[in-house]
């Protein structure tokens, strides 16, 4: 925010409810003030004091602590607070005040605080005012410097054409001869053809179809499946049995051979004939 919309606006930053007020001699030095110098019966108020900020301005007001009516103000603009208060050289809770009637007139009094802790606060807020002025500058000077960046300093330039005015494009040809692989096949006279897709013989088992799961166990297919595979196993070893090899089969072999007539035939072994 900046000053000029904290114009109607005021911030107290201290309040002090009893200091005194004396009427000092004037300086007889040039180093400064000594509050020794200051008698008791040169006191000439006592009441509250309170330390206001109104813009960059600091105003120090001395009211009377019941009506709050206004005794004397000090007022202290960005870069005079050493002219308006000065600080007693032999002591730390005295001070030397500038106060002002508004009509051009000035006065110099003595301002003495009862506590130590009290001058300090005194100081402190005298501090903060000039840190929130130094604050509030920089802050304007930083969006100035930003606004004036974005600001062109280059005109606009009009490149739209005048009434009248062409353009000539000259575009060369494409040369007849191409480059690259298809131009180099078409001079060539290859004719490219696409990749024949080769596939795979399926293999030597494919026509039987193996099922990825086996039947749930309560399949009535299945179960006919099963009894029909064992029924032809056990068929099969008895077939087998009853084919006998013609090789060993001798008794065709018997009824072809001719009988003989020396005597009758001794059967040696069985499946054997004696001539």
């Amino acid at each position: 925010m900046s000053f000029d919309e904290e114009e109607s606006f005021e911030h107290t930053l201290l309040v002090v409810r009893e200091v005194t007020v004396y009427k000092i001699p004037p300086r007889s030095t040039s180093g400064g003030y000594k509050c020794g110098e200051w008698l008791q019966s040169d006191k000439i108020w006592s009441g509250r004091l309170r330390v206001v900020s109104c813009k960059d301005r600091c105003e120090i007001r001395l009211e009377d602590p019941n009506s709050a009516e206004l005794f004397a103000a000090c007022f202290i603009y960005p870069g005079q607070r050493e002219s308006s208060v000065e600080p007693a050289l032999d002591s730390s809770r005295y001070f030397v005040l500038k106060i002002e009637d508004g009509n051009g007139k000035h006065a110099f009094i003595g301002l003495g605080f009862n506590e130590r802790n009290e001058a300090f606060d005194f100081n402190v807020a005298l501090s903060d005012h000039n840190k929130y002025v130094s604050r509030e500058n920089e802050k304007e000077a930083s969006e100035k410097n930003a606004t004036d960046s974005l600001i062109d300093i280059h005109p606009a330039v009009n490149h739209r054409l005048k009434e009248g005015e062409t353009i000539r494009i000259n575009i060369q040809p494409k040369p007849s001869s191409g480059t690259g692989m298809l131009s180099a096949a078409a001079l060539s006279g290859v004719v490219l053809k696409p990749n024949t897709l080769c596939l795979v013989p399926p293999p030597a088992d494919s026509g039987k179809i193996r099922s990825p799961l086996p039947p749930p166990p309560n399949d009535p297919a299945a179960a006919r499946m099963t009894s029909t595979s064992q029924s032809v196993g056990q068929r099969a070893p008895t077939e087998n049995t009853r084919q006998t090899d013609p090789l060993t089969n001798f008794s065709q072999l018997e009824r072809n051979l001719p009988a003989s007539g020396s005597g009758p035939r001794k059967t040696t072994a069985s499946g054997w004939a004696a001539f």
